[in-house]
């Protein structure tokens, strides 16, 4: 079951508590002039990874996500944008590289035809993933390839009409927790089962170590999305960002 949420304009300074998670959503869709401001944040890696896409849409995404991130972690940190240090653990999961005053925090990040989702807590990891919803993606050969039996099951049970919500479920739920791993394809997509069926909540029922938990929400109207993160149960925060946030 996806969570009906309600997304807080902020308003006031933030802080970001222990016993929560801050979830973020973002338009990439912005104003030329804000998307130069966001990217002279980058780093030069950053640069040079943008200058890397063919397409322009795909570049100017990967500039207004990477530079909101940024935004982001300034205002969580008390640091200027351009001051923020990333590195990259062994299968390209990004973190902060930590100054001894800083706060131990884990984010993460995803985005999708035009809206971005972010992840942010003190030291619980997570994982976020978003997804367009498109029915015309949906194949029982990828279900098959990729789901578990369990998960194919049940899958296969629902009503054609519930087939799409089942599949971006499943799918957005699988790929949050494997994020929030970050340890890419080591871990099979169906080593473990998530639940699928519309209308139930979104939890592991098999494969997970150690304290797990799932939140299912929509972005936006046919952006499913969903938020993993380790220890124990905690307040999700969702917030809504925009040029003059932060």
């Amino acid at each position: 079951m996806s969570r009906a949420v309600k997304w807080e304009v902020l308003s006031a300074e933030l802080t970001l508590a222990e016993g929560e998670v801050h979830v973020w959503r973002a338009s990439l869709e912005i104003e030329p002039h804000v998307r130069a401001a966001l990217a002279r944040t980058l780093s030069p890696d950053e640069a040079l990874r943008a200058r890397r896409f063919h397409f322009s849409r795909d570049r100017d995404a990967f500039i207004t996500a990477r530079g909101i991130l940024r935004r982001l972690l300034a205002m969580y940190l008390n640091r200027p944008a351009t001051q923020i240090g990333l590195r990259y653990g062994q299968f390209g999961k990004p973190e902060l590289s930590l100054q001894r005053s800083d706060q131990p925090i884990r984010f993460n990040l995803s985005h999708s035809h035009g809206l971005a989702v972010f992840a942010f807590s003190q030291g619980r990891e997570l994982g976020i993933d978003l997804e367009l919803s498109r029915s015309d993606v949906v194949t029982e050969e990828i279900v098959v390839h990729y789901f578990s039996a369990r998960e194919i099951d049940e899958w296969r049970a629902l009503p054609s009409e519930s087939r799409a919500q089942g599949f971006f479920n499943c799918w957005t739920r699988k790929e949050a927790y494997i994020k929030a791993l970050g340890e890419g394809l080591q871990v099979p997509l169906d080593s473990f089962d998530v639940t699928l069926t519309p209308g139930t909540p979104a939890m592991f029922r098999r494969g997970v170590e150690g304290q797990w938990h799932l939140c299912a929400f929509a972005a936006k109207k046919d952006y499913p999305a969903a938020l993993a993160y380790s220890g124990s149960p905690c307040e999700v925060r969702f917030l809504s960002w925009d040029a003059d946030s932060c």
